[in-house]
């Protein structure tokens, strides 16, 4: 896959991957990108079927982690931080447990869990789309039934990792995010408690907590609360 893409700040800043989520696109960082850019180089590609990159013949986390590895080779992007929101999350995850020394750190924000959901595949709404909607039903029923051994394979994942959710209005079991992080070596979980797009609601507060744990900072950071998993350093 050829990934459109725009990036922000110096070319020779620490590189850092952002990847939006299912039926967004790159747009979904605009609010953080900005601050993000003053210390780091950052990419911000529409993944497949998202965005100016567009339509393909097949969708599953899989070949969006693949789309990933095969992105960073083509920008020679050796050890980026790498964040995702859902959809990106899990592709995140997936490559930083295949490909472990190709990741310098990994934040997943409201990562759909590696455990069966329950979430519906609504009807095609009218107009035009942002996105191909045969994307949104197949990674949709892959939520539902994710691979068997993801969980297993957040053991692989060697890197400073944060997973983010967004607390009781979250469609995803906030429980099982802290799994997650206990799942990671060195993992660590912490709340933001304003729903879903966590990036968007919150913007100050998530790049304060993003700055800080990147930093190796183990102060409490004002804006969510630290609710169980390691502390990453």
């Amino acid at each position: 896959m050829k990934l459109a893409f725009r990036e922000y700040g110096r070319p020779d800043a620490p590189a850092m991957v952002l990847l939006h989520g299912l039926t967004s696109d790159r747009t979904s960082f605009d609010g953080i990108v900005g601050v993000l850019a003053e210390r780091w180089r950052v990419l911000v590609p529409d993944q497949r079927g998202h965005g100016e990159t567009g339509a393909t013949d097949a969708y599953s986390f899989e070949l969006l982690a693949a789309d990933l590895g095969e992105f960073l080779d083509e920008h020679r992007l050796e050890v980026p931080v790498v964040v995702g929101h859902s959809m990106g999350a899990v592709a995140a995850y997936l490559h930083a447990a295949r490909r472990p020394e190709r990741v310098s750190a990994l934040v997943l924000v409201e990562s759909p869990p590696p455990f069966p959901q329950q979430r519906p595949i609504p009807e095609r709404p009218d107009g035009v789309l942002g996105y191909d909607w045969r994307a949104r039903v197949d990674l949709v029923r892959q939520v539902n039934a994710p691979g068997s051994g993801w969980f297993e394979e957040l053991k692989a994942v060697r890197v400073p990792t944060l997973v983010v959710g967004g607390g009781s209005t979250s469609p995803f079991p906030q429980e099982q995010m802290r799994a997650m992080a206990d799942q990671v070596p060195g993992g660590r979980f912490h709340e933001i408690t304003v729903g879903h797009s966590v990036h968007r609601e919150a913007p100050e507060a998530f790049v304060a907590l993003l700055t800080e744990f990147l930093d190796g900072d183990d102060r409490e950071v004002a804006g969510g609360r630290d609710v169980g998993g390691g502390k990453a350093s």
